[in-house]
């Protein structure tokens, strides 16, 4: 397995995950196939922009002519693109179902048509719905509450289909909450540490009692890696980083490592089918010998510093 094609390579998790394979792997190779909207970005693989390993393609994986170009050199297709903002996802459900369900259904044609040798689904704990106690099992139901998680579902259902009816070696990982660098600045996290930068308040939605798990974005990177070369095809691989917060006590973390108090919270209205709790039992993917390498506090003040070191970075996005 030396060929990759890694859709959504220039967004977050996806850029992350191309930076720890080139690193890593000294003889594998890269294509990222990246529509680049709003948040796929080709500021977040400058660095690799000269390596010869590593190509970029412009395109949409929703395009299926393209895909089988692309499919049928790959040994493996990742596939990290889609749309993952639970606002912009209650505002318009249209460009996730077109993406998250259209986009990874002609991925997953391609990869049968052609016998990839692997396909990896990227997904989410969301698809889980709310859980109040004990943690997700890869086993239990799905229960989306937005049309993010249910376009999530949707695509994890079809990866899933297509292992049973057409043998495709087909694996899922769901992670918890991702943070760290090059994180698009209207998730939680950066939004936070770059509104506070600015001298803006923080938007806390309702009483801020929502409770989340939050995984370090290289720990996941790990996760995958080690779910692309020692998991099972069928198999699904829960990912999360132990540390469950409220948002409320996530925003007086981040309050005190960036100097401010507790006036620079403004509370919110809720949005509509905000689920409660996210946990998950990740002994699955610990059985293939991974465990987060991060604690929450050390990988938090890295990351909170990265976005200080970076304001050029994200303050064109914010702009």
């Amino acid at each position: 397995m030396k060929r990759l094609l890694i859709t959504g390579g220039a967004g977050f998790i996806g850029s992350n995950f191309i930076r720890h394979i080139l690193n890593k792997y000294a003889d594998y190779r890269v294509v990222n196939l990246d529509k680049l909207t709003y948040c796929g970005n080709p500021d977040n693989l400058k660095d690799v922009e000269g390596n010869n390993r590593y190509s970029f393609v412009k395109g949409d994986i929703a395009d299926a002519e393209l895909v089988d170009k692309l499919v049928k050199d790959c040994d493996a297709v990742i596939n990290f693109a889609a749309e993952t903002h639970v606002d912009r996802s209650i505002k318009d459900p249209m460009s996730f179902v077109r993406t998250n369900v259209f986009g990874t259904y002609t991925l997953l044609e391609a990869a049968r048509k052609f016998r990839a040798g692997l396909f990896l689904q990227i997904s989410t704990d969301e698809v889980y719905g709310s859980i109040v106690k004990g943690k997700f099992t890869e086993g239990d139901p799905l229960e989306p509450n937005s049309p993010y998680s249910a376009t999530k579902a949707s695509g994890d259902l079809l990866a899933r289909s297509y292992y049973v009816t057409y043998k495709l070696p087909v694996m899922i990982t769901r992670s918890s909450n991702n943070f760290g660098p090059y994180q698009y600045p209207e998730k939680v996290i950066p939004l936070f540490v770059t509104n506070l930068i600015e001298g803006k308040k923080v938007p806390v939605y309702a009483d801020g009692k929502n409770v989340r798990d939050w995984l370090f974005v290289i720990d996941n990177c790990e996760a995958i890696d080690a779910v692309l070369h020692n998991g099972k095809a069928g198999e699904i691989y829960n990912i999360g980083g132990g540390h469950e917060i409220t948002n409320l006590e996530l925003t007086r973390t981040i309050l005190r490592k960036a100097g401010k108090g507790e006036d620079s919270i403004q509370f919110v209205e809720d949005r509509p089918g905000h689920d409660k709790r996210y946990a998950l039992d990740i002994g699955k993917i610990r059985a293939l010998g991974w465990k987060p390498r991060h604690d929450f506090s050390s990988a938090l003040e890295l990351t909170v510093e990265w976005y200080r070191d970076n304001e050029a970075w994200w303050r064109k996005l914010k702009a």
